[in-house]
């Protein structure tokens, strides 16, 4: 026989991670894996300017199909419907990401874009367009999220912000090409008036079907992995990542030993509970940034790019298939805006620069305006007055993304940009274009010059708020501007 058995106590503590994968990360020099990065992840920006600018250049098209016949505040309910959307995608992509992983969800939200966009193109009356275009901005909302995130993870500190800006700044590329296509599928010379603007959105299909297989070999985030037990599969990532610049005859510097290694506790998931205090409690002061400056930029370009074809057509009368024209110059004062102003984020610092361009892109608004309700202003000056504005106010947004998604902790990092995107999108971007859709349709230039008033406004109140409690994060590790939620105590 044998005796009764002992019951050994079993250590249940989640376990501790040790690592200096991070800061192996951000001692990197810029190579052609970051490049190939933000090639396949960047697109993502592109393929929403390419829908956004889409949305306004084919308004005229859809009000004289002879399938939709849509009105002036149907073309900006169809612009609320794909912000709506990707609000909504943001949220609950964003949760998943930080869940399940971000290279898992940047399939999943590619997959879903490129099927809505498709079936966008195949609309046959103002309700099946809406919710084809609600499930457009589900995809890229979620998009940001695991995209926005895995590039922050991947970035070397020194050049953070430029990266990020200049990544985003691509949504112009995306504007360009848009309007490029606009102009030449919207001739009724090539195509019948109800096939254009149905060829318009398959552009976003194809681009997103290319890049689909590029993501295949993008690794999951050593970050993300960390936190969730898999120490030994970020190792290996990291180790592949070092081995490549090594291949490539470049020279790594050392990693500092007299910083402290990460110490990490393991966990699978971040409760809700402990997302909202660390959000409204614990860094609710950056909260109020972030809100500040989504909710700011959110309105500021929705509402007025949404239905900057409107202006153009209704108040200058500008040829439907016309518009591409304009809308390639404002493209290349938006893109060149982040390019050029990216790099002063890392080198002057992120309170001054985020401060200084949300005041600019205010008060450049609120003059033009004026000028425009004073009709001082041709089709022209008026082109010219935006590429100006939208230089400084496209480095502004783009810095809004950039703020909220390196002040917030590792764990809940994509649901934070979900979040705030989310509020921001939610409070300054869906009653934006149906707004403006209303103050066009009165034909009355005070009306129109009333909501960008409004826009100033917002874009002023946020760069008072990022001046005074805005985070200085430039150059500095991701760990170091926002310690992990799962961080232990040297003492621990």
């Amino acid at each position: 026989m044998t005796g009764p058995s002992t019951a050994v106590p079993r250590d249940t503590s989640p376990a501790i991670v040790v690592t200096d994968l991070p800061a192996r990360l951000d001692r990197l020099p810029w190579g052609r894996f970051h490049s190939l990065i933000v090639a396949a992840l960047g697109i993502t920006w592109l393929l929403d300017g390419l829908e956004v600018t889409l949305a306004g250049a084919v308004a005229s098209a859809l009000k004289t199909s002879p399938a939709l016949h849509f009105s002036n505040a149907d073309v900006g309910l169809t612009g609320s419907a794909y912000i709506a959307g990707a609000v909504l995608g943001a949220l609950g992509f964003g949760w998943l990401t930080d869940r399940l992983g971000r290279r898992k969800l940047f399939f999943i939200t590619l997959t879903l874009y490129l099927a809505a966009t498709a079936a966008t193109a195949l609309s046959w009356n103002l309700a099946s367009f809406i919710v084809f275009r609600f499930l457009t901005g589900t995809g890229i909302g979620g998009e940001y999220t695991a995209i926005n995130s895995t590039i922050q993870e991947f970035t070397p500190a020194r050049v953070r912000g430029w990266t990020d800006l200049a990544i985003n700044g691509t949504f112009w590329v995306g504007a360009g090409l848009g309007a490029t296509g606009s102009l030449v599928l919207l001739d009724p010379g090539l195509l019948p008036a109800d096939w254009g603007w149905r060829a318009c959105f398959l552009i976003g299909a194809v681009l997103a079907l290319a890049i689909l297989p590029m993501r295949a070999w993008v690794p999951e985030s050593p970050r993300w992995l960390l936190t969730h037990g898999e120490a030994d599969e970020a190792r290996t990532i990291v180790e592949g990542i070092e081995a490549r610049f090594h291949h490539n005859g470049a020279t790594l510097p050392p990693v500092d030993t007299t910083a402290s290694p990460l110490r990490l506790r393991v966990r699978k998931h971040t409760a809700l509970s402990e997302v909202f205090d660390t959000l409204f409690r614990l860094h609710r002061r950056r909260s109020l940034v972030g809100l500040s400056l989504m909710t700011a930029q959110a309105f500021f370009y929705n509402a007025i790019f949404f239905t900057y074809a409107l202006v153009l057509s209704d108040f200058y009368h500008v040829p439907g298939d016309h518009i591409g024209w304009y809308l390639l110059p404002f493209a290349l004062g938006n893109f060149l805006g982040p390019l050029v102003l990216g790099r002063l984020f890392d080198v002057i610092g992120r309170r001054v620069m985020i401060a200084t361009t949300y005041a600019l892109s205010g008060i450049l608004l609120a003059v033009s305006g004026y000028l425009f309700e004073q009709q001082w202003l041709t089709v022209t000056t008026q082109t010219l007055a935006w590429m100006t504005i939208f230089f400084f106010a496209s480095a502004a947004a783009s810095s809004a993304y950039l703020t909220v998604s390196e002040s917030f902790p590792l764990e809940i990092r994509a649901l934070a940009i979900a979040v705030f995107y989310a509020f921001g999108t939610a409070l300054g971007g869906i009653a934006g274009p149906a707004l403006f859709g209303r103050l066009i349709d009165t034909q009355q230039r005070s009306e129109v010059f009333a909501g960008y008033l409004l826009g100033s406004a917002l874009m002023l109140v946020a760069a008072v708020i990022a001046g005074i409690w805005g985070v200085d994060a430039e150059r500095k590790s991701l760990e170091s501007v926002a310690t992990p939620l799962s961080a232990v105590a040297d003492d621990d």
